[in-house]
């Protein structure tokens, strides 16, 4: 059965300017924390990406296509397919996303018009735990996949005029145009340290797709791109975000002042 795409909402449009903290080269693939509205910053540790989630934050995957053509974008959080529910594999359901276009991914798709808002959460409460796979909780991926090219037509070439001789008079009506024949062979048609975070299954909200073709130039990724996440205090603990030094002072034992107020 043939694997629904959707084309991604324009109610989901976000800002042409991209940050500079976007990973990927054929679409830049940002975490942003819908409930502060701040771009997560990256970091880079050990050969991986990595952001820090705060408990209880709404985040979203923003999406930007930088290609000169359309692109597929298959989302997995926490090794679950964020359209299908599936354990995320390539070849599944995934977002369309046009020449230029940039989107917010929400949440876990639910209908053509809802999602379950993604919030980051305690591990245990993660809907990938919820559901007996919490193996690969903590990771965001998207498989990136260029559109086999449509073939051209070969150019045709009309017949000569017919020739009209002195003895008769005979006209003949233009040609008949030539018919195109396309082949729809769409691949698709439709549709610490503190506890490790996860990605839970939030509130309902509103997000509109439709339904569209796509047909993969090959089947493996042209692009994936890694995301890990879990709590700031869990990545300093881990230094992928550097702990603050605190100054030394040559004078630790003494304090400048006069008497302190008893305690209350």
């Amino acid at each position: 059965m043939p694997k629904p795409m959707f084309a991604a909402a324009f109610a989901a449009l976000i800002s042409a300017a991209g940050p500079a903290a976007a990973v990927g080269s054929i679409a830049d693939v940002q975490v942003v924390d819908r409930t502060t509205g701040q771009t997560l910053p990256m970091y880079r540790h050990q050969g991986r990406w990595w952001v820090a989630g705060t408990p209880g934050n709404r985040y979203a995957v923003a999406l930007a296509n930088r290609s000169g053509a359309r692109v597929l974008t298959v989302i997995s959080v926490d090794g679950i397919n964020a359209v299908s529910g599936e354990t995320a594999g390539w070849d599944q359901a995934g977002y369309v996303l046009e020449r230029g276009q940039f989107s917010q991914i929400t949440g876990w798709r639910k209908s053509t018009s809802r999602v379950a808002a993604f919030e980051f959460t305690a591990l245990p409460d993660s809907y990938a735990a919820r559901t007996g796979r919490p193996d690969h909780v903590g990771v965001i991926g998207v498989a990136i996949f260029r559109e086999k090219p449509k073939p051209v037509e070969p150019l045709s070439v009309a017949p000569p005029a017919p020739t009209r001789s002195n003895e008769s008079a005979a006209d003949t009506g233009p040609a008949a145009p030539a018919t195109r024949s396309e082949s729809a062979s769409g691949e698709a048609r439709a549709l610490a340290k503190e506890e490790r975070l996860g990605t839970g299954h939030g509130r309902s909200e509103t997000s509109r797709v439709t339904y569209t073709d796509f047909e993969r130039a090959r089947p493996t990724p042209d692009e994936i791109v890694t995301i890990h996440y879990d709590s700031h205090a869990n990545l300093v603990a881990m230094g992928v975000i550097p702990s603050p030094r605190p100054q030394p002072n040559p004078f630790p034992g003494s304090q400048l002042g006069f008497v302190p107020d008893p305690p209350r």
